[in-house]
């Protein structure tokens, strides 16, 4: 099973998958946890190319092009060994990200991202994605109070504001894989909704009583 989150800056998807990934592991699943960019050696040094100042000036097609390179990578290495050996993998990203700010975000052709997006995940495609979605205040107002701050996190309000519409745009025409999470709720309150769903859609969460009460 493939559970990806997404969301805007400061939607909080990295502190869910670590709640979720550690419910988990305390019911005995077996779980993995993973991120995009990032991933490995090679992941790590793209990570640190697209995200970090450094003086660099990214074209628009060469930082979707690194994206999608990271993604070939971390699905070869990583996402797809893992699934095939039976595990349930939390991915804090994947590729409709790569839709969300490079298609719109950085206003590329969406329909050549997609497709790009799509061939780097060489198949893959996840069981199920949670949008964490917030609004654009809010997202600053988060991102202006955490340490370490991106070239991402430092674009402008038209840009998140543009890659929160398309992430919608995603969720309306993908309601059977997408599912919208509020994230103005407080962090509990936006696990256990992801628990309810997960309960709900999957028998394998609905059969374990303890997951109910962790």
């Amino acid at each position: 099973m493939f559970i990806t989150f997404e969301g805007i800056e400061g939607s909080g998807k990295s502190t869910q998958v670590d709640l979720l990934k550690n419910t988990l592991e305390k019911i005995h699943f077996d779980v993995v946890a993973t991120r995009e960019p990032g991933w490995g050696r090679v992941g790590s040094l793209i990570r640190k190319i697209i995200l970090d100042y450094d003086d660099i000036e990214i074209e628009p097609i060469a930082e979707l092009s690194l994206f999608c390179a990271d993604r070939a990578q971390h699905v070869q290495e990583f996402i797809r060994p893992k699934l095939s050996e039976g595990k349930i993998v939390l991915c804090d990203r994947f590729y409709d990200s790569t839709i969300a700010y490079q298609g719109y975000g950085r206003g590329l052709d969406p329909e050549m991202v997609k497709k790009l997006g799509f061939s780097a995940a060489l198949g893959v495609i996840p069981t199920i994605t949670f949008l964490i979605d917030i609004s654009v205040n809010t997202a600053l107002s988060r991102i202006i109070e955490r340490p370490g701050r991106n070239r991402i996190d430092d674009e402008s309000f038209e840009f998140h504001n543009r890659v929160r519409k398309s992430y919608l745009s995603l969720y309306k025409k993908q309601g059977n894989r997408i599912f919208l999470i509020d994230g103005e709720k407080s962090i509990n309150d936006v696990q256990r909704d992801i628990r309810k769903i997960l309960k709900s859609r999957f028998s394998i969460f609905k059969r374990l009583e303890k997951f109910d009460k962790l």
